[in-house]
Order: structure tokens, then sequence, then C-alpha cells
């Protein structure tokens, strides 16, 4: 005969359940607005559900809220930027690497944005820029809190944040229409 599970656990699952139906849409929408299609979204939806089920059963949870669960999206979400940037990267490598060019150090553009044009052209940025931008625009963290997130140094972070700008900047300047960068073009913004 199987063990009878503790009832704080049996009670945990039920909540967790009832949390999913108030919560779910809210973690996709949240999910959505930072992904470049519907399939990654729903992707991330169902991992972050998993996660919290495996978190419930580790009894890993202090307070199971919606805004813990949009906490754990927001991880799933910069750990599938992570793959996708170690993806690229090796996609880069293989290609033949940089052509040189260098970038300025500062970034004094000053513009109002279309909100849709900006999410086209933020699909657009490698990973690693994508994510650290919408952590830092979308999410409104602190470059130290960005830098904790992304799992590098707080001068990495500005670093990387400044590249990130400028590849915005150039995909988002391009005429509508227009043919992507060129390869080399490219290969700059995915620094």
């Amino acid at each position: 005969m199987p063990a009878a599970e503790p009832h704080d656990m049996r009670g945990s699952r039920v909540a967790l359940l009832d949390l999913y139906d108030q919560a779910v849409v809210d973690v996709y929408r949240y999910l959505r607005a930072r992904c470049p299609s519907d399939v990654v979204a729903e992707d991330l939806t169902s991992e972050t559900f998993l996660a919290a089920v495996s978190a419930v059963e580790r009894d890993a949870v202090s307070d199971l809220t919606a805004a813990w669960l949009i906490g754990v999206a927001r991880h799933k979400l910069v750990d599938h930027w992570r793959r996708q940037a170690r993806e690229e990267r090796k996609l880069h490598a293989l290609s033949g690497g940089l052509d040189g060019e260098s970038e300025p150090s500062w970034d004094p553009w000053d513009t109002t944005l279309e909100n849709g044009r900006a999410q086209q052209t933020l699909a657009l940025l490698g990973a690693h820029h994508r994510g650290a931008l919408v952590l830092r625009y979308f999410d409104d963290l602190s470059v130290p809190a960005v830098a904790q997130e992304l799992g590098r140094t707080v001068h990495a972070t500005e670093a990387l944040l400044v590249r990130a700008r400028i590849a915005f900047r150039r995909a988002y300047e391009q005429p509508a229409g227009s043919p992507p960068a060129s390869a080399s073009q490219r290969e700059v913004d995915d620094v």
C-alpha cells in the first residue's frame, strides 16, 4: 500500500491547480509580450508550470501566488535566451567570426518608438541582446538586477546593453520592407 502523502502537500497541489486556472493567461501574456512568437510563449508557459509543480512537490514554495509564477516565467525566459544565445554563438563561430568593426561606447539615441515595430525589431536581434533589453526596459530592472538575471558582471552587462541598443537602433532605423542587415552587420550585432 503506498504511503499517504502529507495533508499540506495535497493542499499545495490543489492550491497550484486553482492558481493555474487564475494565472495561466497572465503568465502567457507576460511571456508573449517578450517573445518573438506564440509558439515560444506557449512552450515557456508550459515550462513555467512544470517548474511550479516541481517546486510544490519539493515543498520549495513559501508563497504560491501569480507574482511568484511570473518570477518563474522570467527565469524560464532568461534560460530560453541563454540557450538561444549559445546556439547563435556556435553558429557564429562556425561561420568565421567578426569582421573587426568597432562600435561607439555610448548611445545618444533618443526617440519615441512605435510599439509593434519595436517588438518586430526585438525579434530580429540576437537572444542575448533581446534578453538584456527586455529585462532592462520592459521589466524596468536596474543594470545590477539585469546582470544578476543574466549571470554576468555589472560591467559586462553595461557593455552588453550598449551593444544591444546599437543593434536595436540599426535594425529599427531600417526602412520598412527593406532587406535585413547584411551578414557582416548581423555578425557585429550578435556580439
